[in-house]
């Protein structure tokens, strides 16, 4: 038993060793592919090729995606379409199986880009906006700002499709959307990536001094941050002194762009654009050599990346859909699985359905007297509560009634207890010959109240019956003033108008006219009882 203990013990600290090494050498591995892409694509992707399989053998799909994803770029990058393509396909495979829908959007992404570089807008169009669909339907509070994001990238793409179309009107279009999106992002940083196309199509209306301020902002930041895509600020640069008919410098930013995309081997496809513009370029200045020159190796690039001899040509022009042939043996796979299950099952099926029917003519009987029982108890029970609630409701309003009448009897008391005292106070203020009247009259002062007090000792005891009175009516009519709600409470105790002048202190006209004014507040046709319709509060 103790040698048991200590073998399984080893056991778990073998594989806590193991699963750490795996993760800490596919972290080494990134690093190492990420290193290399600019200066040495090739161990790059060797690297990532390597993690890639790593992932695959332990099982963790989603890392392995991650890096068939930047192994397919970074052979996009150097123009290696075809082993591109190959690795989203793959890519898409895998996310499908695994239900990860950023992946999958991801490598529509990848895709659009592919079709892009084809010219093939249709099918750009149609990857991007497949890509865009999911990834707005992920957006959520948690992760709203990365889907934003992710869309905006979306986007970004597709005004570099146009642009390539030299369709700038919808370059134009949609990027206007980009800084939409940007500016629903105000925690995120400014994108230069799209200050640069803003500049590149500011140039193509002719605003010069617009396109090359937005072009330098963006040189700036990808100095520091992403040197290997002054590829093609360069070039844009290149086109806008083109535009203003100042060769020289077009030819130094053309050559610049050249010189960087062989430094950090990276948007080669460029490389074509810009050998055509500076033939044009050498062509205008009437120096054939190096018109020709650049020409050639303008050709000898669109030969080798999309000739019919391209090994990318042969991929891209005879497409075939992996990943719905892949399905599709998939769903043959599991069709089949199905049918041998169903043809080794018949027999136990059949028995489960008979026990099956039994059951359930059992349960269905014995569920109908049950329910019957059932419902004729709670059939008593209902008709015991609604008897009892009644019987409370009716005592309730029984309470709430004598209460409320016991509330009139004293307001009225009130009212004529400072009757009774303004009526001493006249007849001795008529006798002052024969009394002290400032001895009396500060007496009375002492008995008799503040102005507001009886208004005061009357609504606390009325709310404190009618607890909800007050709420209720403002919940339904918040306009309704402090003069108005005293008026429904005297209403709803059935006062009389000469009663409420005298609580309130103002004269009857007054009273009058405020019922008058509570009725259009409550919107009361002349046909409502207003006292009926207060009192259901």
């Amino acid at each position: 038993m103790k040698r048991f203990y200590i073998a399984a013990l080893f056991s778990v600290l073998c594989s806590s060793t193991m699963s750490s090494q795996n993760v800490l050498t596919q972290d080494s591995l990134y690093l190492k592919a990420r290193g290399l892409r600019f200066s040495n694509p090739d161990s790059s992707a060797f690297y990532l090729k390597k993690g890639y399989e790593l992932n695959l053998k332990e099982k963790d799909t989603t890392n392995a995606i991650n890096f068939l994803l930047e192994l397919s770029q970074l052979y996009s990058h150097n123009v290696n379409y075809g082993k591109s393509y190959d690795g989203y396909w793959e890519a898409l495979l895998l996310a499908d199986q695994s239900k990860d829908s950023i992946s999958i959007s991801r490598v529509y992404h990848g895709l659009g880009w592919l079709f892009g570089f084809y010219k093939r807008e249709k099918e750009a169009l149609e990857k991007f906006n497949l890509s865009n669909k999911i990834r707005k339907e992920l957006i959520n509070n948690e992760n709203r700002d990365v889907m934003l994001d992710y869309i905006r990238s979306n986007y970004f793409a597709i005004i570099n499709l146009y642009r390539d179309l030299k369709d700038y009107d919808k370059a134009k279009i949609y990027l206007d959307s980009a800084y939409q999106i940007q500016k629903q992002l105000p925690n995120r940083p400014k994108s230069y990536y799209l200050e640069a196309e803003s500049g590149y199509l500011a140039s193509v209306d002719g605003h010069f001094d617009l396109a090359l301020q937005k072009l330098n902002n963006a040189k700036e930041y990808f100095e520091v941050n992403d040197p290997s895509y002054l590829v093609l600020v360069e070039m844009f640069y290149g086109d806008v002194y083109q535009r203003m008919n100042k060769n020289d410098e077009s030819i130094f930013h053309y050559k610049k762009s050249l010189e960087i995309s062989n430094k950090y081997h990276r948007h080669l496809n460029t490389d074509l654009i810009v050998y055509h513009a500076l033939s044009d370029m050498y062509l205008k200045q009437n120096k054939l050599e190096e018109a020709i020159k650049y020409l050639k190796k303008g050709n000898n690039l669109s030969e080798k990346i999309f000739g019919r001899s391209s090994a990318n040509s042969r991929h891209l022009l005879e497409i075939k859909d992996l990943y719905r042939i892949e399905k599709k043996k998939q769903e043959d796979l599991r069709k089949q699985e199905r049918i041998n299950q169903l043809e080794s099952e018949y027999e136990i099926r059949v028995w489960k359905y008979i026990v099956l029917i039994v059951t359930i003519l059992f349960l269905i009987l014995f569920g109908y007297f049950n329910m019957k029982n059932i419902r004729n108890r709670h059939k008593v029970e209902k008709q015991n509560l609604k008897e009892t609630q009644k019987l409370k409701t009716q005592r309730h309003k029984e309470i709430l009634e004598l209460k409320n009448k016991e509330l009139t009897e004293s307001a009225l008391r009130l009212i004529e207890k400072d009757e009774f005292i303004a009526t001493i106070r006249n007849r001795l203020e008529n006798q002052t010959d024969k009394i002290d009247v400032k001895d009396i009259n500060r007496i009375l002062n002492l008995l008799q109240r503040k102005p507001n007090s009886n208004w005061e000792e009357f609504e606390a005891r009325f709310t404190s019956i009618n607890t909800s009175f007050y709420s209720n009516l403002k919940n339904e009519f918040p306009n309704l003033s402090q003069v108005d709600l005293r008026i429904c409470a005297l209403v709803k105790l059935n006062f009389p108008s000469k009663e409420m002048s005298r609580l309130l202190g103002i004269s009857i006209e007054s009273v009058h006219t405020s019922r008058y004014r509570l009725r259009k507040k409550l919107n009361l046709d002349r046909d409502t009882n207003l006292e009926e319709f207060i009192d259901r509060y």
